[in-house]
């Protein structure tokens, strides 16, 4: 397969912006051949429903503007729709363990969360915001708005939350210390 088509399934995959060494470091290339394969993506892609946009040294898939109003009416739809389970286990783990990454999410799911995550930061019930510890991923956490509607002025007035975080940590140190054994 071609180097191109690997860097837009590993961009579509992530859902969010990534930068070229990062790319270079997953696909074991060089940065020269990463360049130009984006760039023969960026060109592959005219006249397309998505594009390649690019500042500096992140990239990422987008739709492309001529689709907004398609992809606005699809989005109304969701808006709409029940968040379904998967949608209110992540959101919980959201309220209650956030500010999360999306790969403790996907680890205490044991599944991708990337397309639900999508959908609670359209609907507005969780915000993205910078990784202070690590620049190349986000926290998830729960928006004012949610707290608002639910009633609750933080997280920590959700039902049972001292309980909650009580089996959240057991878990994960049930899991830490799994990993240790199957280490040794």
């Amino acid at each position: 397969m071609e180097l191109d088509s690997k860097i837009e399934a590993l961009l579509f995959f992530k859902g969010e912006t990534m930068k070229i060494k990062d790319i270079v470091k997953i696909l074991k290339s060089d940065e020269e051949s990463v360049k130009d394969a984006v760039n023969e993506l960026k060109n592959k892609l005219l006249n397309r429903g998505m594009q390649l946009i690019q500042e500096d040294d992140d990239i990422m898939l987008a739709t492309h503007p001529e689709m907004s109003e398609l992809i606005e009416e699809i989005r109304k739809e969701e808006l709409v729709k029940d968040i379904g389970k998967a949608g209110a286990e992540t959101l919980a783990i959201v309220l209650y363990k956030g500010p999360i990454t999306r790969a403790e999410i996907d680890y205490i799911r044991g599944v991708n969360s990337i397309f639900i995550l999508r959908n609670l930061l359209i609907r507005g019930m969780i915000e993205k915001i910078s990784n202070p510890n690590n620049q190349r991923s986000f926290l998830y956490k729960s928006t004012t708005e949610l707290l608002a509607f639910l009633g609750v002025k933080n997280a920590k007035e959700m039902p049972e939350f001292d309980k909650v975080q009580d089996e959240l940590n057991k878990f994960a140190a049930l899991e830490e210390k799994k990993g240790d054994t199957e280490q040794n």
